[in-house]
């Protein structure tokens, strides 16, 4: 069955993608830019500040007009299918990734999904297909772009990764000077990423594992936390994400964003797939984007923790477990069978939970993880700790950066004296540890310090704000992602 889906997959893009190659090739690039002033900015913020000026000239904005994507006007009731190319192709023979548009007759948020970032994973494209083709111009509230597949490159190779072996998903914003990976990154967050008001990244799990449809979130970000909550019966699972991952990349841009996990990857899961379709239109009710109320379902569980169970021996893994059963500490999930001597061990689960992700019955060695356990936990105190850290953080934050400022005048002063960096180090420290002894006033100082008020609530139709206030640009707020991260996984082993 997978060898006849795949290849008629491939057709099917093939005839969508190549009688639109020239135009694909002529659209001209909508990344960062400057303004008469040197100040970057994105193509949202390029049109909003010219509405403004419109306005402030006495003359109306086009109306008719939803949003510029790609060097093309999309116009309001519209629905569209533009091409991105990230320019890796010879010329001649570029692979441009269709995106789809669907814009309302009337303004709302931009809402983004993505699918496909590793291109063996399929249920991602049939969610998105769905999703864009059941909506109705006349009856949606702002836009939603659609982009089924993201790494066009590893689609057609039926591959996860791109075809130097790098992993996209770990090269996010990106680098126009960096590896073609950081540079195929830096072109789509910038072109496609930067219109979003809100982003749902869609994945499967990876290496013949399945995970349960869930969201991977930054509950420690209010936006995000609030934006998952949107997703009805789906559960969620707390985390920043590793660095270079596309959804935090968009998180740290000012983007409220998470991932979606659903399924295993070379396969299409309709239960998996309607799940995905049902939550993310639970989201567009919940932004007044479309009117259909979703069905009343089951409390959405949160897990703030989770691990991995691993394999002691090699041999036959088989599972006796199910993905989404609640286990008991000490319950017996699966065994590992030595096919030659008949040796078996079991997998007992080591704490109280759910089971969100396991691997499929396979060969496995020692050290395999074989079930993702999300762990059973007191939630509100879980939630209150979290909004705890976040608070304390925030408040630091002024204060690190006033410290920064201390030790660089002390180093910079302490270098004109002295050739010797043993000096320079103990005259920077010195002071760090004087000021510290005032951080109150520390705090009081930093033009980051507070009036007291509260941040203001993000309207749903970014693109109706002033220019000032849309979050910086992505070259103002993220540094270049050319080298793949390798810190936390989130207790995971498969990292998005």
């Amino acid at each position: 069955m997978r060898g006849r889906i795949l290849p008629a997959l491939t057709i099917l893009l093939l005839q969508l993608c190549l009688p639109s190659v020239a135009g694909a090739e002529e659209q001209s690039s909508q990344s960062l830019s400057e303004t008469p002033n040197g100040k970057l900015v994105t193509p949202r913020q390029r049109r909003a500040a010219s509405v403004l000026e419109n306005y402030s000239n006495g003359s109306d904005s086009d109306p008719s007009v939803a949003l510029t994507l790609l060097g093309h006007e999309v116009a309001r009731g519209s629905f569209q299918r533009l091409y991105w190319t990230a320019g890796q192709a010879v010329a001649g023979l570029a692979m441009p990734t269709p995106v789809l548009v669907a814009a309302g007759v009337n303004p709302g948020p931009t809402l983004c999904l993505t699918a496909a970032v590793h291109g063996d994973e399929l249920n991602g494209v049939e969610t998105i297909r769905r999703v864009m083709f059941s909506l109705e111009s006349d009856k949606l509230n702002g836009v939603v772009i659609g982009v089924p597949i993201v790494n066009m490159h590893g689609f057609l190779r039926t591959s996860r990764y791109l075809p130097d072996r790098r992993d996209l998903n770990r090269y996010f914003p990106g680098d126009e000077k960096g590896s073609s990976a950081a540079r195929i990154a830096h072109s789509f967050f910038n072109e496609i990423i930067s219109h979003c008001d809100r982003l749902i990244d869609i994945h499967t799990g990876s290496f013949h594992r399945s995970n349960l449809t869930q969201l991977r979130s930054d509950l420690g970000k209010e936006s995000v936390m609030q934006f998952s909550k949107m997703f009805h019966d789906v559960m969620v699972l707390d985390g920043a994400g590793a660095a270079g991952t596309l959804r935090r990349a968009a998180v740290d841009a000012g983007i409220p964003a998470v991932t979606m996990e659903a399924g295993e990857p070379l396969r299409l899961q309709l239960p998996e797939v309607n799940q995905s379709v049902n939550g993310i239109r639970a989201v567009m009710h919940h932004l007044k984007m479309i009117d259909d109320k979703p069905a009343r379902a089951p409390k959405q569980s949160v897990f703030y923790r989770s691990t991995w169970l691993r394999a002691d021996q090699s041999g036959v893994f088989l599972s006796e477990a199910e993905l989404g059963q609640k286990v008991k500490k000490g319950d017996i999930l699966g065994t590992v069978t030595d096919p030659i001597t008949n040796r078996n061990s079991v997998i007992r689960s080591n704490v109280d939970g759910q089971i969100i992700g396991m691997a499929l019955n396979q060969m496995v060695m020692p050290g395999f993880a074989a079930y993702h356990i999300g762990i059973t936990t007191d939630q509100k105190k879980v939630a209150a700790e979290k909004v705890a850290d976040s608070v304390v953080a925030e408040a630091l934050e002024p204060v690190k950066e006033s410290l920064k400022e201390v030790a660089r005048e002390a180093a910079q002063s302490a270098a004109e004296r002295s050739d010797d960096p043993k000096q320079v180090s103990k005259a920077a420290r010195e002071a760090v540890k004087e000021a510290t002894k005032d951080t109150s006033r520390l705090m009081k100082d930093s033009p980051e310090a507070g009036s007291g008020e509260p941040p203001a609530t993000e309207p749903d139709d970014a693109a109706a704000r002033p220019a000032k206030d849309r979050p910086a640009p992505v070259s103002e707020r993220t540094s270049p992602a050319e080298k793949p991260a390798v810190g936390r996984q989130e207790a995971d082993e498969h990292p998005e």
